[in-house]
């Protein structure tokens, strides 16, 4: 059903005349004539009887102008759910327990008249930059180089999130109060079913060759409540975790977050967005996030090569592959 002829219905209605309807339209009184007659046609109906005093509608017509009336506001929602500026902001993170989840949530208590839409695409990055190019997401939170990025989109480096070690009580680093890269060369650092193909399987593959780690893969993955339940019941198993996430487990479990040093590794986090027409709160976005940046490097770290944006390799307290 074509909305204009909804539209036309209903201007006859609330000017009781077609000619007053086709002043408001701004198109010919013959026009208003053809979309009513197109859309009685297509209900199989007559809208309007004719009188000395202008349109008056018939029983069906009366029956019809309520719908008429939520079809055309359900089509301004449509096109306002989808246009910059009246639509909320949509952000992308990978999921809702990760430190930049965090940093979005601040955003909103900061600026409270931004409306929000977050959603999680899940673990395939190209899938959340493709996402981005077609406008179907505002921003998204991945560490991906800006030279894999498609033509029109853009990212900036926004945080730097350090690693701890997560063990149960009864591993042999539980009662350390901060564990180095070297120590960890001699234990098993277990991260389940963790693909290579993703974002974080190749920062892990990068950071396990540079410092000797063994970090196991062996799945399945049953979620992040099964992997703790099973690492509070073992001396051996041990996971990284960022410093920001949030988990949660019973006090009985009696886990331990211990951060990694010597060189601390970083995992960088980039705010990916479109160039073009981008929604009018990203700016608001972007400068939230700016105290952020930079505020790790200035110490003993590791980041990745690809991960070393707006800094020299020979920084010093940067620790170079």
């Amino acid at each position: 059903m074509e909305l204009e002829f909804v539209r036309t219905f209903v201007a006859v209605v609330d000017g009781g005349r077609f000619q007053e309807a086709a002043a408001g339209l701004g198109v010919s009184q013959q026009a208003v004539s053809k979309r009513v007659v197109a859309l009685e046609r297509e209900l199989g109906v007559r809208l309007f009887t004719r009188t000395a005093r202008g349109a008056a509608l018939t029983g069906d017509g009366v029956a019809f102008l309520p719908h008429a009336r939520e079809l055309l506001a359900a089509g301004e929602r449509a096109v306002a759910a989808v246009r910059p500026g009246r639509r909320p902001l949509r952000v992308d993170v990978l999921n809702r327990r990760i430190k930049v989840a965090e940093l979005v949530r601040q955003f909103h208590l900061d600026h409270p008249d931004v409306q929000l839409d977050i959603v999680t695409l899940g673990d395939d990055t190209a899938a959340s930059v493709a996402a981005i190019a077609e406008g179907g997401v505002d921003a998204t939170f991945r560490a991906v180089p800006a030279g894999e990025l498609p033509e029109g989109v853009v990212s900036t480096w926004v945080y730097d999130e350090p690693h701890e070690l997560l063990v149960g009580p009864r591993h042999a680093l539980a009662e350390h109060g901060a564990v180095s890269l070297r120590e960890l060369a001699d234990h098993r650092v277990w991260m389940p079913d963790m693909s290579p193909d993703t974002e974080w399987g190749g920062y892990y593959r990068e950071l396990a060759a540079r410092f000797g780690l063994t970090i196991d893969v062996d799945g399945p993955n049953f979620g992040n409540e099964a992997m703790l339940d099973e690492i509070a019941a073992s001396a051996e198993l041990a996971t990284f975790v960022g410093e920001g996430s949030r988990y949660f487990w019973p006090e009985h479990y009696d886990l331990r977050r211990i951060p990694v040093v010597d060189p601390a590794p970083l995992y960088p986090h980039f705010l990916v967005w479109r160039r073009k027409h981008p929604h009018p709160a990203l700016g608001q976005l972007r400068e939230h996030l700016v105290p952020d940046r930079g505020s790790r490097r200035t110490r003993g770290v590791w980041l990745p090569d690809w991960g070393q944006t707006g800094i020299r390799a020979d920084s010093p307290g940067v620790s170079a592959p």
